[in-house]
Order: C-alpha cells, then sequence, then structure tokens
C-alpha cells in the first residue's frame, strides 16, 4: 500500500528574530546621561538634562510608561556597565473609562467586580535610604516600582489586600532594591 502525500505550494514561514528595543545610556563625568534607542539620539526634554535624577521619567519614557519591554546598558562614567531587560506591566485590570462604558448588567460577576473595584486599600507604608537620586527602586514580592527622590530616599505604599494572596498569614517582609546603587533594605511588614 503506497501512500499519497499532499504537497502545498505555500511557502515555509521565514523565522523572525525577537527584537527589543535597546537603550544605551551613558553617564558622563559631570553626571548627564547621553542616551540612545536603537542608535538614535534621545534629546532630553527642552531646557532640561538627562541626569541621574531624571532616570526613572527617562525609563517611563522609553518603556512609553512600562508598556514595552526595552533592553537597557548603562554606562557609567567609571567603565563599567550595567544590563537590564525592563519588562512591561501586564494589564490585569480594565482602565477606568472601560468600565464606565461597560452597561450595567444583572450579571453576578459584574456586581462582584464593581464591589471589588470600590474597595479602599488598606495601605502599608515601607521605606528605606542610601538610594540613588531617581534610580528604579524595584519592591520586592515585585507588586510595584517607584523612584528614589533628589535625597535619595524612596517611599512605596502597599494595598494589604493585594498582597494577602502573595503572604497568606497577613506578615511577611518586603524588599526595596536599587536596580543602580545595589542598595537594599528588607522590612517586616506590621
Amino acid at each position: 500500500m503506497t501512500r499519497k502525500t499532499r504537497r502545498t505550494n505555500r511557502p515555509e514561514p521565514e523565522e523572525m528574530p525577537v527584537v527589543l528595543p535597546h537603550a544605551v545610556i551613558s553617564v558622563t563625568e559631570t553626571g548627564a546621561l547621553d542616551v540612545t534607542i536603537d542608535g538614535t539620539d534621545l534629546p532630553p526634554p527642552e531646557g532640561e538634562a538627562w541626569t541621574r535624577s531624571t532616570f526613572g521619567p527617562l525609563l517611563d519614557l522609553l518603556t512609553r510608561d512600562r508598556t514595552i519591554t526595552v533592553r537597557i546598558e548603562v554606562h557609567e562614567n567609571d567603565g563599567s556597565v550595567f544590563t537590564d531587560v525592563i519588562r512591561a506591566h501586564r494589564r490585569t485590570r480594565p482602565e477606568p473609562s472601560e468600565i464606565e462604558a461597560q452597561p450595567e448588567a444583572e450579571d453576578e460577576r459584574t456586581t462582584q467586580f464593581t464591589s471589588r473595584s470600590k474597595r479602599r486599600p488598606d495601605l502599608v507604608e515601607v521605606s528605606g535610604e542610601g538610594f540613588v537620586t531617581g534610580e528604579d527602586v524595584a519592591v520586592a514580592v515585585i507588586v510595584s516600582h517607584t523612584d528614589a527622590t533628589d535625597t535619595g530616599h524612596a517611599r512605596t505604599l502597599l494595598d494589604r489586600g493585594r498582597l494577602r494572596p502573595l503572604l497568606p498569614d497577613g506578615g511577611g517582609e518586603v524588599m526595596l532594591f536599587g536596580r543602580i546603587s545595589g542598595t537594599i533594605h528588607v522590612r517586616r511588614l506590621p
């Protein structure tokens, strides 16, 4: 018994490499930042300069407010190089405009969502010192990011309601990690 094979004239799909936008940030001796994205200069806002204190807004611009993933290289003036991939945030909840645009329904799921979205957050503050001005400070369990102030102080407010699934016993620890300075603060939740 012979087996017939069916041939198609469709071309094989070409493999497309995954390409991330590539930002190179060079720190000058004066502390100013020279920035390129995919080899093209990225000038600072008119009348300003990119500096360590504007690193947070610079990352927001490069990542389009964390909607795209970008590969970042920071070249310090001492010759050291730091590389990181700044990932886009996943959108987990509808935008407020989308909630308002939804027609009201008697559906139980809609009622549950509406009542959950009106819940007041139960906030707890976690803070630490010693960060580089404007550096991106990771909050672990990574639920958010914050920026250091011009005095090197970082602060974040966390909603205990969002932490409960991560820390079921209500306690636990939260870490602040400076992505440039390497400063780490671990705080026990009260």
